[in-house]
């Protein structure tokens, strides 16, 4: 799952940063009004993590802006941080469409709990645990299990497989998983991709038909299935 971040403080940004993506998520950084604006015009993100006092526009007008464009990138949620601690401006802030709201200074497990609540929110009626074969996901944990084991896996790897798994039997092309896997910061080129599914694919190996394959389909992309979808073993 793939998360704007948008702070201004560069310290307190690489902090909150660093400790969502031990968390297993995606993190993408802003640290202006204007440039989170533009990236939510374009990009989809699970969740925005929006400061107010933010330089060249503020948090509420992006926060405005976002909810007044329509279409499904409107309904992201959204968890205003910020230290405007007042009644009026919680309250503009959730009249505008915040979904939480968070007063600085907290505490990163309480950060980490309403994170974790609005992205379970926003699953809605769909599955809170993911199965492929052998393979599970559990959404509120963020733990992955095969054979009944928890699947070490880097944030990396852990990126890759859960875009893959929430989407089993449906193929998914590379440019599609690179955008979820990684930011538009980070150095990285496309094929990076192939390292990490060729990593997966090494920890998903084992024997039996309820063995979680990734399959490559040339020309389409990947696709994520149970050994036996696959109709002989290989």
């Amino acid at each position: 799952m793939r998360i704007l971040l948008v702070e201004d403080h560069t310290e307190l940004q690489h902090w909150l940063a660093k400790a969502l993506r031990d968390a297993n998520l995606t993190v993408e950084c802003a640290d202006n009004g204007a440039d989170a604006d533009a990236l939510l015009h374009t990009q989809d993100y699970a969740l925005v993590i929006l400061d107010l006092t933010l330089p060249r526009m503020d948090g509420l007008d992006v926060l405005k802006r976002l909810r007044a464009r329509g279409g499904a990138r409107a309904k992201t949620p959204v968890l205003i941080l910020t230290a405007r601690g007042g009644l009026e401006d919680r309250v503009q802030g959730l009249n505008l469409g915040a979904d939480d709201y968070l007063a600085k200074p907290f505490e990163l497990a309480e950060l980490e709990a309403r994170v974790k609540a609005l992205l379970r929110r926003s699953v809605g009626n769909e599955a809170l645990v993911y199965s492929c074969g052998a393979l599970s996901f559990d959404t509120v944990t963020r733990m992955f299990r095969y054979a009944g084991n928890p699947l070490a896996l880097t944030p990396r790897e852990h990126a890759v497989l859960e875009t893959l798994i929430t989407r089993t039997g449906r193929a998914i092309s590379k440019e599609k998983l690179f955008d979820e896997v990684f930011s538009l910061g980070d150095d990285a080129n496309i094929d990076a991709i192939d390292l990490y599914i060729h990593r997966v694919r090494k920890k998903l190996d084992m024997e039996g038909p309820e063995a979680a394959v990734i399959t490559t389909l040339r020309g389409i992309g990947y696709l994520l299935q149970p050994r036996s979808a696959l109709g002989a073993p290989g």
